[in-house]
């Protein structure tokens, strides 16, 4: 697994962002001035490299230098680590900003936690460091819980860099008629917000999420956003509790949602809740594959672009393996023994690392 907290050494006696660059030795002298955010190599030994920069020297260990090259790091100094917000060579990087959150989903990956620290500031400076054309995640928690300081933070951020993007994950219950002016300040051409829709049935929706009346708070937040002209990207994890309505609910969206940009059908990733919950909840979506094709269809056939995220592609007919696109992070992405010697791995998001070795699939396996 690609590691997203490295050790390191550093004279600092605060957090600061840093972007590493490396220079070959004898191009130290002649190098092109740094950014005041920025550190470039000046040694690379077998066990660590040595950076310098404004905000003083910065001895990253245990990885090699290239494989760090561009990477924008928030570095502890008192934990003696550093964590990787932005990997220059990656197309997954995500911004936690919260881990606190109103809602206790069944399946939830991320259980909530009463501490918050705001980083807003640090995100920002790593933002503006990020690569050309990137696209950056915000995820928590509930990030809306600190909205104000969301918002100033797209704001700011897409001001400055007209050439970035963000994906957004919140669980919609935040939006309201008071920020609309805000909002009215933030280029929604480029933030696309990832909100989940679980049933069409309200109880089945309040009963997955924990928190009785959301499925009608987010209906009224789906409007709002609406006349806002927000891109959205509907959310739906498929579990046990909800795989029978699933047909159900692409009707409603096809007939009452048909602003949303995307319809995501999601797999289960095996981790906090959902590792405690998976024997009650995960749906064998080889088996019962069915349903899901049908309710893709007709939210497609209304003009909806509908994917299907977290699939391995030999669990999903030929016909919708075009829609499963390689959507798990690059850093937590694995893949399984029955993986070996199929044709389609190269195109295939794989497995979570943590899936259990009793995947619950019934029928996987290499695609020849």
């Amino acid at each position: 697994m690609i590691p997203l907290r490295i050790k390191v050494e550093t004279n600092a006696d605060r957090p600061y962002v840093v972007r590493l660059r490396s220079l070959e030795a004898e191009a130290w002298d002649s190098a092109p001035t740094l950014h005041p955010s920025e550190a470039a190599l000046k040694h690379a030994g077998p066990d660590a490299a040595d950076y310098a920069g404004e905000g003083g020297r910065l001895r990253v260990l245990g990885i090699d230098p290239s494989k760090v090259d561009g990477d924008v790091l928030l570095v502890n100094p008192s934990r003696g680590t550093a964590d990787r917000l932005i990997r220059s060579s990656s197309q997954h990087n995500t911004f936690l900003v919260t881990e606190r959150c109103d809602q206790v989903c069944l399946m939830c990956s991320q259980p909530p936690k009463k501490h918050h620290f705001d980083l807003f500031p640090y995100f920002e400076t790593a933002a503006l460091l990020a690569p050309e054309h990137a696209t950056i995640g915000i995820s928590g928690g509930e990030p809306t819980l600190f909205k104000t300081e969301l918002f100033r933070f797209l704001q700011r951020v897409l001001e400055a860099r007209p050439d970035i993007s963000f994906h957004v994950l919140t669980n919609g219950q935040h939006f309201d008629e008071e920020d609309l002016n805000a909002l009215s300040h933030i280029d929604l051409g480029r933030v696309v917000w990832g909100i989940p829709l679980y049933s069409s049935d309200a109880g089945v929706h309040d009963e997955i999420v924990g928190k009785e009346g959301a499925h009608a708070q987010l209906l009224r937040n789906l409007a709002l956003m609406c006349r806002l002209g927000a891109q959205i990207e509907l959310r739906t994890v498929l579990m046990r509790p909800n795989a029978d309505g699933l047909p159900g609910l692409a009707r409603v969206i096809g007939s009452t949602l048909p602003f949303i940009r995307t319809w995501a059908v999601m797999q289960m990733e095996n981790i906090g809740f959902g590792r405690m919950n998976w024997k009650s909840l995960f749906f064998d979506s080889s088996e019962g594959f069915e349903l899901v094709g049908r309710s893709i269809d007709f939210v497609r056939s209304r003009g909806i672009d509908a994917w299907l995220y977290n699939f391995p592609l030999c669990t999903v007919p030929p016909e919708y393996r075009h829609l499963a696109p390689a959507t798990i992070s690059d850093w937590k992405r694995a893949y399984r023994v029955e993986c070996e010697g199929c044709s389609l791995k190269e195109a295939c998001g794989g497995f979570f690392e943590w899936h259990p070795r009793d995947h619950g699939y019934s029928r996987l396996g290499a695609v020849q």
